[in-house]
């Protein structure tokens, strides 16, 4: 299987400064993460072009937008506490914000089986109108606008460890996009209790699965095995995209889960089978152990490829609280019949 590999050399323009966990180093582990992943040499390259505004206007309002322009434009500065812009950090979010549009148009032609997206800086946290937790512009929102508008159906499937509250935000009364997300619960930015389904037309189409702290693999593989896979194939998605936080890594220095790459390998190839190939696109989110951030991206890219790659063995550890939690949310789906047996 031939995997599109996007990524520009623009995203390490994106400065954030010394100490800030997003930063640009974490592309170089991506990279080499792709060079051990086992499929090395079925990955093509592919250069990302920048989002156009008026693709960015359909996620975000433009009083936003015009806003990230001009505090780059004047050199750059914070746009919230923790998210940070520099000179170069329009380029970057143009091009970050391009590279799955550039990905499933390459797709479409034939190029490859799916697409692995390394951009920076990330995007799951901005908001319609506000950029935040290190997210200027919502790259997956993006791209899944544009599929629903050629009438595809997009399920998104997010496990970075932390809730992408943007990504809910922009499609939460959208029933042509479905938004799953799999976080640690309690974290920031404090969103995606499992309560949270979406609104009007778009009710039963937002799905959060919060757990517990230092929960592992076994209770993520229960959860897509519970509700995760059972609410997707219900909304019987056309195109997937997974917003690939590996920041739940045991290793991470802002989380408390207890994942390890190995898992995000079963992770990603029981996703795959939600869709045929080329149909997959995965794009880059969190991940702040550059070590981690590397074994992580070559388990999820060698899953992509249909190839099982663990640099380290899949975990076991979670709490019975974690397999409670899991069999609560789907209770609840049944209880209000967004999901039947």
């Amino acid at each position: 299987m031939a995997i599109l590999f996007a990524t520009h050399e623009a995203y390490l323009d994106h400065l954030t400064g010394a100490r800030h966990p997003e930063r640009p180093e974490r592309l170089g582990a991506v990279i080499d993460g792709s060079r051990e992943s086992g499929v090395a040499e079925s990955l093509v390259p592919l250069v990302p072009r920048p989002a156009e505004v008026h693709q960015l206007e359909r996620v975000h309002v433009r009083s936003h937008i015009d806003a990230v322009e001009a505090m780059v434009s004047q050199g750059g500065g914070r746009l919230d506490p923790d998210t940070v812009a520099s000179s170069g950090s329009w380029q970057a979010a143009l091009l970050a914000a391009g590279a799955g549009l550039t990905a499933v148009d390459a797709l479409l032609a034939g190029r490859a089986d799916a697409a692995f997206c390394a951009v920076r800086p990330p995007g799951h946290h901005a908001t319609r109108s506000q950029a935040m937790g290190f997210c200027l512009f919502s790259n997956v929102a993006v791209v899944a606008s544009e599929l629903a508008e050629r009438g595809e159906r997009v399920a998104i499937v997010d496990f970075d460890a932390h809730h992408g509250n943007g990504t809910q935000d922009i499609f939460y009364d959208d029933p042509r996009v479905l938004y799953v997300s799999l976080h640690q619960w309690p974290l920031y930015p404090g969103t995606g209790w499992f309560e949270e389904v979406g609104v009007g037309h778009g009710r039963g189409t937002t799905l959060n699965v919060p757990l517990p702290p230092r929960s592992s693999g076994d209770a993520y593989r229960y959860a897509l095995d519970q509700i995760v896979v059972p609410v997707c194939t219900r909304f019987a998605p056309t195109w997937l995209i997974i917003s690939a936080g590996f920041d739940g890594h045991r290793n991470d220095p802002i989380t408390n889960l207890g994942l390890s790459s190995g898992d995000f390998s079963d992770l990603t190839a029981t996703l795959c089978g939600l869709v045929p190939n080329g149909r997959r696109l995965v794009m880059l989110e969190g991940g702040y152990d550059l070590d981690a951030l590397r074994m992580s991206t070559a388990a999820c890219i060698g899953a992509l490829a249909g190839t099982s790659i663990r640099p380290e063995a899949p975990t076991t550890e979670s709490s019975s609280a974690a397999i409670d939690m899991v069999d609560r949310i789907r209770r609840y789906w049944l209880e209000t019949e967004l999901l039947t047996r």
